[in-house]
């Protein structure tokens, strides 16, 4: 189950109760669902914020909320959300851990479904463990939730029964919290590490000596190991109960009938008789500063932070909500002044942001960030401040405000226009805040309106202001994390009140804004033609060919109202370049991605796309270069205008190259000092003989990238427009999108060449093997088991192994986590290839205890042979196919889905119709046709292995 996420370089959410933000003006078309409100003169600050008018919120008798809306994205599903008011915070000391072991003990027995009945139920209906049917425990809340078909009766009625078995009827048997400790212990300890260790120490100091600090989700291993049955159930019985809970269900239903069935079914919850209302723990503020410097040895960098905490409490009124959106704005306009910083060839640090956030409870905080390079941890955090302190003395510019502004109405509009293509999960999450935070709910109508209202009205002089507010000497937290061997070299707390004392008495210039008036082009492309077109109608798809030869594959689609999404694809790729030339090819294209392009460099193309939904992001792979991109309608034109300049006007600035290098080689420098670093290393070293080309780049390889040569080598690849198919998805029509095609595409440059990548023999030994690697400090080990070898690619083989993936991951999982209680998580993943060659990987791995590794490594040995022994279960190929079915039923309604299907058969030369047959060939596969697959594939001769033990091991 999901756990609390570490919080190192964390605390840089943006404030969960504020509008979406976008890097994208918004159109004039008044929308008429929204006119009512921005009818009105004025909208009042001090009035409330309405809460969504299409839900139905109710509240039973027993205290039991509950919302309900249907909504059609997508279709023919419904998600279930069951919201408890529970989380670590309300365990006394002997339960600590408790709350997060109950969420686990509600997937191990419930009283319509006992034992494992729950997840094997769900998984024949086409629901996935772990991806759809999951939960998660955190200070305050336990949540659980539940997607699945609701076209199924049957289906509806039986997921609404586990949400009331979940509410209160967990059988919590001796046995099954028995066989869970060991599932609960392998999470633990997979969570441990630098991370760990380190928020051990600086949490105190974070949550201000709470209580927060000491009850952490995850628990104690002795409280785990040793807690009485009766504990957890009296947990479970004190405060599983209606008062604190409550049910979301968003999707294709019947709201009537739904509200009809949680009434009754909901409506006997009971409280305990001599129930107590939980205790409101607090985070106080004592007006005091602290400091803090952690390290560990596998921490591979510096990271600065500075915590100005201050209470703020949910946004209650327009007034307040109107507060979110300021420091929305701020965030966006100090970020994207270190954005510029950070790209400056003399950068004084790898990274560097400022964001007012959410840290926990009411408590919110002015955050600061930096992360050092190797040996400027006092240049960094000076750079750090001296960008505060300019926008504290002479605030942010006009122009600055007007551009983020832009910004934020496009993302607005953008969220009006999608409104009725907006998915269940999106309806949850502010359900879910509004019950377990208080959170405001507005509706989509009226957060458009009340947005686009307030935006404008947003000043320079308040967002000038906000640093004088909370930018304060009090309240403040200055931590340091850092790596063991740069312990001397961290400041302690008076030379870090010393630095800041000399920034705020250092001369400052003020900021320069970096605009062009220069359009992205030079001059427009003179317009080629379409010489001849394709209609694949069983797919709804048109092949134009033009003038340049190059190919266009269009696929109009309504899954979206106002997206279009854009790959282009040739191939080729850096196998056609010497190992010599290697590490400046693998590095051209985001090179030259980060410098700008056309008249514009990476400054002034920020400023140019403010307000505007419009992307592209050029690539060069082993086997193939090409763009990707993305846009709404009204970004079209500068879309293609960037694909263009991309061919025909690269740019790869001196300064881009020299801090491109420079911020690579400082992250680099204490890589090694991660374990999982040097394990992935040490596999790739063993399976490819050292090959450059597989593994992770060092400093001394950044050296080898020649700017010019990286410039040239990105000018040769996207030299010939000929050799390219541009696949293009969603919502524009044919005459829409011709235009810009004959203007900006089919006017590239061409040569005629018809290249394909190079097969480079890169291969794995033809024997297995078996290979230990220490390091880390963790009681812990990884184990990571492969087979490789050459592949028949085929339809019906890659169908077999996608089966065969999903059926040895359902063995697996209930071999090593349910029954033997020795691992958190494990499964199988099978990845095939076509090109060069045909080669195939499957993957199996897992964490576990040091002791249990070789008996893990055993039982994977006997799941493997009975399915070449046997062929696997019909059980679980029925779990399978249903799982594929309803997966597809959902992919098919996706722009993105589409895309990468239609580029995929180009760069395999495949039928791209073959999807309408998926279905009908997965009939195909049986429990034979797997067993074959296994016998073919699963060679005890070709297997790989590789273990990571701790150093002392």
């Amino acid at each position: 189950m999901r756990l609390l996420k570490p919080f190192i370089c964390a605390f840089l959410l943006p404030l969960s109760y504020s509008p979406l933000l976008a890097h994208t003006t918004a159109r004039s078309s008044m929308h008429v669902q929204a006119r009512a409100i921005l009818a009105q003169d004025t909208i009042s600050w001090s009035t409330k914020l309405p809460f969504d008018k299409q839900v139905i919120k109710g509240k039973l008798k027993n205290g039991f909320t509950y919302y309900i809306l249907k909504n059609v994205e997508p279709e023919k599903r419904v998600t279930m959300y069951l919201a408890n008011k529970v989380g670590s915070i309300l365990e006394n000391e002997n339960e600590r851990g408790l709350a997060h072991f109950l969420e686990h003990m509600q997937f191990n027995g419930l009283k319509h479904f006992p034992k494992n009945d729950l997840v094997n139920y769900l998984q024949k209906a086409g629901v996935r463990f772990g991806s759809d049917l999951n939960a998660y425990t955190s200070f305050e809340e336990t949540v659980y939730q539940l997607p699945i078909p609701s076209d199924d009766p049957e289906l509806l009625k039986n997921g609404l029964q586990v949400m009331r078995d979940w509410a209160q009827d967990a059988l919590l048997t001796t046995e099954e919290i028995d066989k869970e400790r060991g599932v609960v212990l392998e999470e633990m300890r997979g969570g441990r590490g630098a991370s760990k260790r380190m928020q051990d120490q600086y949490f105190p100091m974070l949550f201000n000596q709470s209580l927060y600090s000491n009850r952490l989700p995850i628990g104690t291993e002795d409280i785990i190991t040793n807690f009485q049955p009766n504990v957890l159930r009296d947990f479970h019985t004190r405060w599983y109960r209606p008062d604190l809970q409550a049910l979301i269900i968003v999707g294709d239903i019947d709201v009537a009938e739904m509200e009809s069935e949680v009434k009754r079914l909901f409506s006997d919850l009971k409280k305990p008789k001599d129930y107590v209302l939980p205790k409101e723990e607090e985070i106080p503020l004592n007006g005091k500063n602290q400091f803090l410097t952690v390290t560990d040895p596998e921490m591979p960098y510096v990271v600065g932070q500075l915590f100005f905490k201050y209470r703020g409490n949910v946004p209650e009124t327009v007034g307040d909500y109107r507060d979110a959106l300021l420091k929305n704005a701020f965030n966006n306009l100090i970020n994207l002044r270190f954005s510029d910083l950070t790209e400056k060839a003399d950068a004084p640090f790898i990274q560097g942001s400022v964001n007012f956030s959410s840290l926990l409870k009411d408590i919110r905080t002015l955050q600061l960030t930096y992360v050092a390079k190797p040996g400027a941890i006092e240049q960094g955090f000076k750079a750090l401040l001296i960008e505060v302190e300019r926008v504290k003395r002479d605030g942010f510019t006009q122009a600055e405000l007007d551009r983020v502004i832009k910004s934020l109405q496009k993302s607005n509009e953008t969220s009006f226009i999608e409104r009725d293509k907006r998915k269940s999960d999106r309806y949850v999450q502010g359900y879910l805040s509004n019950f377990l935070k208080q959170e405001p709910s507005l509706g989509m109508e009226e957060n458009y309106a009340i947005t686009k209202q307030l935006l404008p009205s947003l000043t320079l002089k308040e967002i000038n202001a906000l640093l004088t507010s909370y930018y304060t000497p009090q309240n403040r937290d200055i931590l340091f994390l850092s790596a063991e061997k740069e312990k001397a070299n961290l400041p302690d707390e008076g030379t870090v009140n010393k630095w800041i004392s000399e920034v705020a008495k250092t001369p400052i210039t003020a900021y320069a804004d970096q605009v062009s008036d220069l359009p992205l082009l030079a001059q427009l492309p003179a317009s080629g033609t379409v010489v001849s077109e394709t209609e694949t109608a069983s797919i709804g798809t048109k092949t134009l060919t033009l003038s340049n030869g190059a190919k266009v594959v269009l696929k109009p689609t309504k899954f979206k109202n106002d997206e279009i999404r854009i790959a282009a694809v040739s191939a080729g790729g850096t196998s056609l370049y010497s190992d010599a030339d290697y590490f400046s090819a693998k590095h051209a294209a985001s090179l030259v991605s980060s410098s700008g392009s056309g008249q514009l460099n990476s400054k002034e193309l920020l400023r140019y796309w403010a307000g505007k939904t419009a992307a592209a992001a050029p690539y060069i792979s082993e086997l193939s270069e090409g763009i990707n991109a993305r846009s709404d309608q009204e970004g079209l034109k500068d879309v293609f205008e960037l694909i263009y300049s991309y061919f025909t006007a690269p740019r790869l600035d001196q300064d881009i190259f020299e801090n491109y290098i420079s911020r690579s080689k400082a992250s680099l420098e204490n890589r090694l000092s991660n374990p999982q670093a040097v394990f992935s290393d040490a596999i790739n070293k063993s399976l490819y003989q050292g090959n450059i080309r597989r593994l992770s780049d060092t400093e001394a390889q950044m050296n080898q990238i020649q700017k010019d040569r990286s410039l040239a080598i990105f000018k040769e690849r996207f030299a010939d427009a000929s050799d390219f198919t541009f696949t293009i998805v969603g919502s524009f029509t044919e005459a829409q999108i011709k235009p810009f095609l004959t203007q900006y595409i089919a006017s590239l440059p061409t040569l005629g060449r018809k290249e394909v990548g190079k097969d480079l023999g890169i291969r794995a030994p033809k024997q297995g093997l078996t290979e230990k690697v220490y390091k880390g400090k963790e009681e812990k080990a990884n184990v990571v088991m492969y087979y490789i070898g050459d592949y028949n690619y085929n339809r019906a083989d890659n169908l077999a192994m996608d089966a065969l993936a999903s059926v040895l991951s359902y063995k697996l999982l209930e071999r090593l986590r349910e029954d033997e209680g020795g691992v958190y998580g494990v499964g199988a993943n099978i990845s095939y290839s076509k090109l060069p060659v045909g080669r195939y990987q499957a993957a199996i791995g897992f964490g576990t205890a040091i002791d249990k590794v070789e008996s893990l490594i055993n039982s994977v040995h006997e799941e493997v042979a009975k399915i070449i022994a046997h062929g696997p279960e019909q059980k679980d190929l029925d779990k399978y196919f249903i799982e594929e079915r309803r997966q597809l039923e959902l992919s098919l309604k996706e722009n993105s889905f589409w895309l990468n299907q239609l580029n995929s058969s180009v760069i395999n030369s495949e039928d791209p119709t073959a999807i309408l047959t998926y279905e009908k060939e997965l009939l195909k596969v049986d429990a034979a046709s797997i067993q074959r697959a296994a016998k073919r594939y699963l060679k005890e001769d070709q297997l790989f292995k590789f273990i990571l033990l701790p150093e002392n091991k």
